[in-house]
């Protein structure tokens, strides 16, 4: 018997409480677009119907809770989130995991860097990430249980000093080669942290999220695992599918100075790699859902929602059961 199950990333663009003052150059969210913004969201979370969603950009998780209501698909799933500290001045950003699928265990933030990295001395907040991730396992209907890890990382948004001004083009490379470090660093962090989940676990892996940068890119090869051990190692789901069509892959997640790229991803575990001798599945199609991103509708997400169909098959789902 085969199995298909759906992953998806989702970076909602603010989701946060109305009149919430997020950034200097941002004006609160009015009520009317408040409701307007929480109910295309909902719609849009329904028209993905996907089993497990990673979400960015959550500036309260009691917001994303009122969306999961406003659903058909999701009232029932599991949500797994963590405010910033309730006494900072300012709202920040974290991420979120809505699974259909039951918890192997409960999710946990992964706010620190491992020992071994941190950022350059005089750094801000050298050891921990901007955004933590989320990792949680979930378990499949045939019981494999899948390790999923929900991930934000570092802007490209120039890193400015206090006294710096953007006028000044040598202050704004500067800016911009600190958010690359902190990126770069951050990419690593997480390489380390998904190694030693493989190592630990023994468990296939899903990584969800919003890596502003393109798939190519030095700080995603890192996630990626280029140059470890295949066991180890991570795939780009849209390079993997079986339905690529190079002469037709029009995929793409941003829309910013009339230019279309994808900084959103879902990264697969050799399980899911059919070309693999330890694939327990295949990863069917990738599906690009950014329509609003032409229409530039004012309640929707600024980024475009990847889906994932991953298809197990039922005689190896069997063998990794009996293993375990």
């Amino acid at each position: 018997m085969q199995e298909e199950l759906r992953f998806a990333t989702f970076n909602t663009f603010n989701l946060a409480p109305p009149g919430a003052r997020l950034y200097d150059n941002l004006a609160p969210t009015t009520a009317d677009e408040y409701e307007a913004k929480l109910n295309w969201t909902a719609h849009q979370l329904d028209l993905i119907n996907a089993d497990v969603i990673g979400f960015q950009e959550i500036f309260s998780q009691s917001v994303l809770a009122e969306v999961l209501r406003r659903t058909r698909r999701y009232r029932e799933a599991h949500h797994i989130g963590f405010d910033p500290d309730p006494s900072a001045v300012r709202l920040t950003p974290s991420v979120a995991l809505v699974s259909r699928l039951p918890l192997a265990e409960p999710g946990s933030a992964l706010g620190k860097f491992p020992d071994n990295v941190t950022m350059p001395p005089g750094s801000r907040d050298p050891d921990r990430f901007t955004r933590a991730p989320l990792h949680a396992g979930v378990i499949a209907p045939s019981g494999v249980v899948i390790d999923v890890v929900v991930v934000h990382l570092k802007s490209r948004r120039p890193d400015y000093r206090s006294s710096d001004s953007g006028a000044d083009p040598h202050l704004y490379a500067l800016a911009c080669l600190r958010s690359l470090i902190r990126r770069g660093t951050e990419a690593t962090a997480l390489r380390v942290l998904l190694t030693d989940m493989a190592h630990a676990n023994r468990r296939p892996r899903i990584v969800l999220g919003d890596f502003n940068d393109v798939a190519d890119s030095v700080t995603t090869e890192i996630v990626l695992g280029a140059g470890t051990p295949v066991d180890e190692r991570l795939y780009d789901a849209s390079q993997v599918q079986r339905r690529l069509d190079h002469q037709r892959h029009v995929g793409f997640s941003i829309l910013h100075d009339t230019r279309h790229s994808t900084i959103d991803h879902i990264l697969v575990s050799p399980e899911f790699n059919p070309a693999l001798p330890e694939a327990i599945g295949e990863v069917i199609d990738v599906v690009y859902l950014n329509d609003h991103l032409n229409l530039a509708l004012p309640e929707a997400s600024d980024h475009g929602q990847v889906l994932a169909r991953i298809r197990l098959f039922g005689q190896q789902v069997a063998v990794v059961e009996e293993m375990g």
